[in-house]
């Protein structure tokens, strides 16, 4: 029999609060039976995998289950700023009864039972070699950059308890590992969109979501969770990326360049500016090293591609002119006066700049140094005649200063 709020006392109120099945949908409950070893959930932006990640944390250490538990997000700072301490995470669902003490000097959490959470990061795959764990959660997964070697190295260290479990948030890429868990019979899987949590949405942002992005792959992929592989026609096939991967930088670079592809506008509602640096080896492969592409104001986007310059020793600055003309080239310069510049300007079709690029992985002359999700999500998305994004158009760029020969588009300053 259901009681009124009215009659609960201040106790049964707090208790209720934090009582996470009694606001949770269904589909945010640990899954039932004993035959599953990895809870994935593949669910769009705002679907409510933060919390839900961190009420099952709590759901399988009150009970004094599980002990010694690994969180795993992307880097080190998302795992402090999501998993630990956002505002749907660890220790802001946490009752006071029952509340870890968060130890970030140690990358540890310690809950009153005794139990204990290391943070990790998953672009750091060796921290996960050696320690033992019997319970994981794993962050936004798809978007690690070594996932598939951090993944190896956790499943080695789940050895600890009678049944290890590892609970998996991610909003889905059509990557292997993600490709590989889905196919595992100790899978079980749930499936989600943004609208499943319209009710607690801003309903504005829920219109302008469905108005901008609905019916779009990108929509498809970050709003409905689903897996979208290899648009018809593209010029880079996700297969072909992953084969020529590599995990390490090679020692003999000749050559490393950020290419930057500038957003005509800066605001909330412009394009990103896409950053990207590659270098070029001393065997004649190119190799794609970061991926720094942001949103923001032209000193904004400077100062990144300027810092990126300096932290690879990089050669020179490539930058696209043909929206900001002049003013490109003295945003950089505002920046740092002294740095080497190639300045370009598109004046064949984005389809014939990017053909000899995409020529250069098909006869496995380029390799992705780790994993770079959202350049390859474009990459692999964009067809020839469609409007070509800012990473791929910054990528394009590096590549056609560094391997494709008369590239005379190109100007130096």
């Amino acid at each position: 029999m259901s009681i009124p709020l009215p009659d609960l006392t201040d106790a049964e109120c707090e208790a209720l609060l934090y009582d996470w099945p009694t606001w949770a949908r269904p589909d945010q409950l640990l899954p039932g039976g004993d035959w599953w070893r990895n809870w994935l959930i593949l669910a769009g932006r705002g679907w409510g995998k933060t919390r839900t990640g961190a009420e099952t944390v709590r759901a399988i250490v009150e009970p004094g289950h599980y002990g010694r538990l690994a969180l795993i997000g992307q880097t080190s700072a998302d795992v402090r700023d999501v998993i630990v301490e956002g505002e749907s995470g660890i220790l802001a669902t946490s009752p006071p009864w029952f509340r870890p003490v968060y130890e970030p000097s140690k990358r540890r959490l310690t809950w009153p039972n005794g139990a204990i959470a290391t943070t990790y990061s998953g672009d750091e795959p060796d921290q996960l070699r050696g320690p033992q764990h019997d319970a994981a959660l794993c962050d936004e997964l798809a978007k690690w950059k070594y996932a598939q070697d951090a993944w190896d190295n956790l499943q080695m260290g789940m050895r600890l308890g009678r049944r290890p479990l590892a609970a998996i948030t991610t909003t889905p890429r059509p990557i292997p590992i993600i490709k590989a868990i889905l196919a595992d019979p100790q899978t079980v899987v749930t499936r989600g969109n943004t609208y499943d949590n319209a009710a607690n949405l801003p309903a504005s942002t829920m219109a302008y979501l469905r108005r901008k992005y609905e019916g779009s792959r990108l929509g498809r992929q970050e709003l409905y969770a689903e897996i979208l592989d290899d648009a018809p026609g593209a010029l880079w096939k996700r297969g072909q990326i992953d084969s020529l991967r590599v995990t390490a930088t090679p020692a003999d670079l000749v050559r490393i360049v950020v290419a930057v592809d500038p957003a005509a506008t800066s605001g909330e509602n412009a394009d990103e500016t896409g950053i990207v640096v590659a270098a070029l080896g001393g065997n004649g492969h190119g190799y794609v090293l970061a991926d720094r592409t942001l949103r923001g104001t032209p000193l904004e986007w400077a100062t990144a591609a300027v810092r990126a310059y300096g932290e690879f020793a990089a050669d020179r600055i490539v930058a696209e002119v043909n929206q900001g003309g002049e003013m490109v080239t003295h945003v950089l310069r505002t920046v740092d006066r002294n740095v080497p510049i190639s300045t370009v300007h598109a004046a064949r079709s984005k389809h014939t700049r990017a053909e000899p690029v995409a020529a250069l992985y098909e006869q496995g002359r380029i390799h992705h140094v780790g994993a770079f999700p959202q350049l390859e999500d474009q990459l692999c998305a964009w067809t020839p005649g469609e409007s070509s994004p800012d990473r791929l158009d910054a990528l394009v760029w590096a590549f056609t200063e560094l391997m494709v020969d008369g590239a005379e588009e190109l100007h130096y300053a």
